[in-house]
């Protein structure tokens, strides 16, 4: 089920009814909530609840066992049957296919004429977001940073919360299991706000990224021609808008829907196109991801505490096993590896280069930053190296005789709302939406919402799917 289809409108409206009806008491409205989420995942393909359940009764039972038993070694295995389980699941559905394949090239390479049997399996919707959010659970509590949920319920919802199910926020244990203990009911300007915020999300999603960017993003990496450079700039900032505000219309939806509810999630976006340089972009995007990565990947690695040259070691693995997570593919793995090589770089520069960030040469990092992240968004875009490698040589302009497949409108709409949306994450860098609206008259606000749901409307989307849901 999508947020941007009328069936969900429809099914909100219902799950809203019933935890606010009054006749149900906490349990069984987290029981509503849960039942609530089944359905919610179902929808696109019941038989994948099954690897849901599995995952949360492995992870509750290893969770449980791992808050009584004192015997390290059998603690150890705890973990790793939650981490073997889940991380099977994941190798099994989403890296079968690329393992078996680099396999198999890797054998042919010899001439021994290996054929692999095809298998049609279905990538379970958001697999990777809700095999972090469970295996951190146990993770936390092998490492004691973490209580035991108090009931199978409360793991349960916290597994399955529908609003941020299928794309994120990642959330820890401690940040949402713990609301479920206590009855949550929002407050009359708390359930405004997550609507406003629903309505956000849903304007970025349907009308910036589906109906005002996807299509230019995708006539570009869909083509065979070299291009000229204006054109493969275009479909790149083209697509750098519609994955940013593709994902953050996602989380913010899934924010808005949860605060309806009494519930609050983390925040997953903090303007990360004026980001001054890449540790600070990754501080602002897909925040509960990195944030996972750095205290589950990169600081057990060894971080920065143990020399220069196991940190950037780190830092590299860490990037590329990030770019993996994200899809499985070479071209995933490259992004991962560029990130990663900006990130080393940066720091190998800060330490022999003292600048002091102002308002002058912030805004002109902030634009190499991002002129840079797109570089990057091509391999995460393109689904083969010949079309990203087109693209580069276009975007450095070493295509001399690129072909024009774009119109001029198009390149202008597309240039345009960049120009307005790194504006927008610059003049927003350092605040929130909620602080501006506290200072925003509240004509304006009502205005703007009328405008958006009136956009949203007569946008012409095709009720596209998330980007992340691939993942």
């Amino acid at each position: 089920m999508l947020f941007n289809s009328l069936s969900f409108v429809v099914f909100l409206i219902i799950v809203l009814a019933l935890y606010y009806s009054g006749v149900f008491s906490w349990t069984n409205r987290k029981r509503i909530l849960l039942f609530s989420s089944y359905i919610f995942y179902g929808l696109w393909n019941p038989p994948l609840v099954i690897l849901l359940w599995i995952s949360t009764v492995v992870d509750w039972v290893a969770g449980n066992k791992l808050s009584t038993e004192e015997n390290q070694g059998k603690r150890k295995l705890w973990l790793l049957l939650s981490m073997g389980v889940n991380l099977g699941f994941l190798a099994f559905f989403k890296y079968r296919d690329f393992l078996l394949d680099n396999f198999t090239n890797v054998v042919n390479s010899y001439g021994y004429g290996y054929q692999a049997q095809p298998m049609d399996i279905i990538l379970p919707m958001g697999i990777s977001f809700y095999t972090f959010q469970t295996m951190s659970y146990t993770i936390d509590m092998y490492l004691k940073r973490t209580e035991r949920a108090k009931t199978f319920l409360d793991f349960a919802l916290y597994v399955t919360f529908f609003p941020q199910l299928v794309a994120g926020p990642i959330v820890r244990a401690q940040d949402l299991i713990t609301q479920f203990y206590e009855e949550k009911k929002a407050s009359l300007n708390q359930f405004f706000w997550g609507l406003f915020l629903l309505t956000i999300g849903l304007f970025l999603k349907i009308v910036l990224a589906d109906t005002l960017l996807s299509e230019t993003a995708d006539n570009i990496f869909g083509s065979k021609s070299i291009l000229h450079s204006v054109d493969a700039w275009a479909g790149t900032l083209a697509f750098s808008g519609q994955i940013f505000f593709d994902f953050a219309g996602y989380s913010t939806c899934a924010i808005g829907i949860a605060l309806m509810l009494g519930i609050v999630l983390p925040d997953n976006f903090r303007y990360p196109y004026a980001a001054i340089g890449f540790s600070d972009f990754w501080k602002r995007w897909h925040i509960t991801l990195s944030s996972w990565l750095r205290d589950y990947l990169y600081i057990p690695l060894g971080g920065n505490k143990h020399g220069i040259v196991r940190m950037y070691s780190a830092l590299m693995i860490t990037m590329l096993l990030g770019g993996l997570w994200h899809g499985a593919a070479w071209t995933f793995v490259v992004w991962g590896a560029l990130h990663g090589c900006y990130l080393i770089i940066e720091r190998v520069l800060r330490n022999k280069i003292k600048l002091k960030i102002n308002s002058y040469n912030g805004i002109l990092l902030a634009l190499l930053t991002y002129i840079l992240v797109n570089f990057t968004w091509v391999f995460f875009r393109a689904r083969e190296f010949d079309t990203a490698k087109n693209i580069i040589r276009s975007m450095l302009f070493m295509n001399t005789d690129g072909e024009k497949i774009l119109a001029t409108f198009d390149v202008l709409k597309v240039f345009s709302l960049i120009l307005i949306l790194f504006s927008c994450h610059w003049v927003m860098r350092n605040t929130s939406m909620k602080a501006v609206s506290l200072k925003t008259p509240t004509w304006i606000l009502g205005v703007f919402w009328a405008l958006m749901f009136f956009l949203i409307a007569i946008s012409q989307s095709g009720g596209e799917q998330f980007i992340y849901f691939q993942f």
